[in-house]
């Protein structure tokens, strides 16, 4: 977490620059080269003081627009919800506590959503629930055959 200083001056272009001297001409190369990390280790490893998971995924996002490639944007969001919440991968047996972290990694994956793929990832939420994955699934980016069946590339 950061104090607010991850606000002050030209954020953008701090958050570039990071890229940058990581090695990377864009955000979502040095995001896709971590694609179970989440935003917030994104975001510290650019910056531990000075940049945050929300400036990181706003950058992705204006990326993956320009670029058409939102889906796969949101599905690789998905990947780094499943392994925050589901380390273990889906779990064999739905009890209430795997339940809760189901919903809780479902539920943060939509707070991430693009408005323009809402529905869609309401559509893959409910398949999800009424088709469970295979125990133990746990896509290691987003062009995991399941995850692309569930939520398929559709920009022109």
């Amino acid at each position: 977490m950061t104090d607010g200083r991850s606000w002050l001056g030209n954020w953008k272009a701090r958050l570039y620059e990071r890229v940058r001297k990581h090695g990377y001409d864009s955000l979502t190369a040095f995001a896709e080269a971590r694609p179970t990390a989440s935003l917030v280790e994104l975001a510290e490893e650019l910056g531990k003081d000075d940049v945050a998971g929300v400036q990181v995924f706003g950058g992705l996002v204006a990326e993956a627009e320009r670029s058409k490639q939102l889906t796969r944007l949101v599905r690789g969001q998905l990947v780094r919800e499943l392994h925050a919440y589901l380390p273990n991968g889906w779990p064999p047996v739905e009890d209430d506590t795997n339940r809760f972290d189901i919903a809780q990694a479902l539920a943060r994956w939509s707070s991430y959503t693009p408005e323009t793929h809402e529905e869609r990832v309401k559509q893959v939420r409910a398949a999800l629930r009424a088709r469970p994955p295979p125990p133990g699934w746990r896509p290691l980016g987003p062009d995991d055959e399941l995850l692309r069946t569930l939520l398929p590339d559709e920009e022109a």
